[in-house]
């Protein structure tokens, strides 16, 4: 009997650990349930993220562009410009076809973690894009872009009669009202921070997080780091027009010069070097130490420079005087043998 009571507490313990499992994976699933129903809709985009995506856009498209007519630059000058909007249009559509239409992002959106959702679906989270609402965007802003560029120059060509006048007039009118509606819209964005541009308003799209966002811990470094640097190379900037060079090389050859060179006084009878250009003083001239200048270099910086003072050994410049060199011709006699 005893030992029947010694093996049964062993047997009681055997059963509490599977359901002590199956209550924690509940209580797992059941909190991952909650979080997912709590996690509501994505945070918005921020209107600086939204205008970076178009800037990081618009660079992409100039880059393509610049790296296209790259490769008629040695053809005939001129040639890429009759069907430049065309151009144009066909490399829009080609990185739209690899952006918008495959990813639902453009270039600049996908750097910075954002993408295209339709708020034409009802409920908290925004569905995808449909492939009718790709194909509009595409419309909108490759093929209204190349109207605003082609159409003025189809309507130059042709006689202008009173229809032309009229259609001109229609265009302008046209144009005047979709430059208004872009002013409100974005004027809008301002206000609400959706829809930056007419075309997303009037297609339902907007931009998103494509993927959950985090805690934005703001990091100062960086910015510190280029507001120190960009006010050393201003304080550059407005010092080195105030220091003179020739002072400065002057100033280093007294400190490091040979003290023999001092005492040489104005014995420039032997001089064959120009203190300045390290060449055959031409029309050699002194300013009062032992060295010699050309006259064109000396007379030059005392022109530019009132305080200019002797590279070799800093004196300053006392008389401008002509100096008459020594010239010593030996003859050489060819040996025969």
């Amino acid at each position: 009997m005893t030992a029947v009571l010694l093996y049964t507490p062993p047997l009681i313990l055997l059963h509490p650990p599977p359901k002590e499992k199956h209550v924690i994976i509940c209580c797992v699933s059941g909190a991952s349930g909650e979080a997912e129903a709590s996690q509501g809709p994505l945070s918005p985009v921020l209107r600086i993220s939204q205008l970076d995506a178009f800037e990081l856009d618009a660079a992409l498209e100039q880059l393509v562009w610049a790296q296209f007519s790259r490769c008629f630059q040695h053809l005939r000058p001129g040639l890429l410009t009759p069907g430049e909007p065309e151009l144009r249009a066909l490399l829009q559509l080609l990185i739209w076809s690899f952006t918008v239409y495959s990813n639902s992002a453009t270039v600049g959106q996908t750097l910075l973690h954002i993408r295209y959702r339709s708020t034409l679906v009802p409920g908290p989270h925004p569905g995808p894009m449909s492939r009718q609402q790709k194909l509009w965007y595409a419309l909108l802003t490759v093929g209204g872009r190349w109207v605003r560029e082609r159409l003025p120059t189809l309507l130059l060509g042709h006689a202008p009669d009173l229809g032309m006048q009229r259609a001109r007039g229609a265009l302008a009118i046209v144009g005047g009202m979709t430059k208004a509606s872009g002013l409100l819209n974005f004027l809008l964005f301002l206000r609400s921070g959706a829809f930056p541009t007419l075309t997303e308003r009037l297609l339902g799209v907007e931009p998103v997080h494509s993927r959950p966002q985090g805690p934005r811990h703001l990091n100062f470094s960086y910015m510190n780091r280029e507001l120190l640097w960009h006010g050393f190379a201003e304080f550059l900037i407005f010092l080195l027009p105030l220091v003179s060079a020739s002072r400065l090389r002057a100033a280093a050859a007294t400190l490091f010069a040979i003290p023999a060179a001092a005492g040489r006084g104005r014995d420039v009878g032997g001089a064959t070097e120009c203190a300045v250009c390290r060449e055959w003083p031409t029309m050699p001239h002194s300013i009062g130490c032992g060295h010699v200048f050309c006259y064109y270099c000396v007379k030059s910086h005392t022109i530019r420079d009132m305080f200019f003072t002797c590279p070799k050994c800093g004196a300053e410049v006392a008389t401008l005087e002509p100096v008459k060199l020594q010239i010593e011709l030996t003859e050489m006699h060819p040996n025969y043998e």
